[in-house]
């Protein structure tokens, strides 16, 4: 399988944007992440060891990146995904494409959403979402703990913190300011 890697400048750093030829989104990461990451990644969501070729950046998708940074928060909307997940991981996954910007749930309330009254499903919610490849186009950043406090996050805190602030989420209860980090 070829794939095209574009690196976009963004305010949170340089991300890297893996999509197949017809612009579907495989994997988002961001370049200070270590390469092994990306490789993880593009193993276990496109199946193998896909050929890499760096591309110009360019395309629908590295469009729609930046209008989202640009402001325009439903640019994102409209990408298509290809992950490999399991059953439950693409079935939160799904579910967090339905989370507008600007709001917020929670883990438990997207477990009970999925059907799950059992409250120990937030934390397989939780680990579907830290599992999530395309960060931002599926938008793991806007599930948070039922305390208010923004909990773990693949790309760090303070990058969640600011994706939120971006999208003037109301986040309940949160202890630090949501541009600390990223100002």
């Amino acid at each position: 399988m070829n794939l095209l890697l574009r690196t976009i400048p963004t305010p949170l750093g340089d991300l890297r944007l893996v999509t197949d030829a017809q612009e579907r989104v495989r994997v988002i990461d961001f370049a200070d992440s270590p390469p092994s990451c990306l490789s993880r990644l593009l193993r276990l969501h496109t199946g193998g060891d896909p050929i890499l070729r760096e591309a110009p950046a360019e395309g629908a998708a590295v469009q729609a990146l930046r209008r989202y940074f640009e402001g325009d928060l439903r640019a994102l909307d409209r990408l298509t995904v290809v992950t490999h997940g399991t059953p439950l991981q693409e079935r939160v996954w799904a579910a967090l494409r339905g989370i507008p910007p600007g709001q917020v749930t929670t883990y438990g309330a997207l477990a009970r959403q999925l059907g799950h009254a059992d409250p120990r499903m937030a934390r397989e919610v939780g680990a579907a979402n830290a599992a999530n490849p395309v960060a931002l186009v599926v938008p793991c950043h806007r599930v948070i703990g039922k305390d208010g406090d923004l909990k773990g996050y693949a790309w760090g805190l303070p990058r969640k913190r600011w994706l939120l602030a971006h999208e003037r989420a109301e986040v309940p209860a949160v202890r630090t300011p949501l541009l600390e980090g990223f100002e």
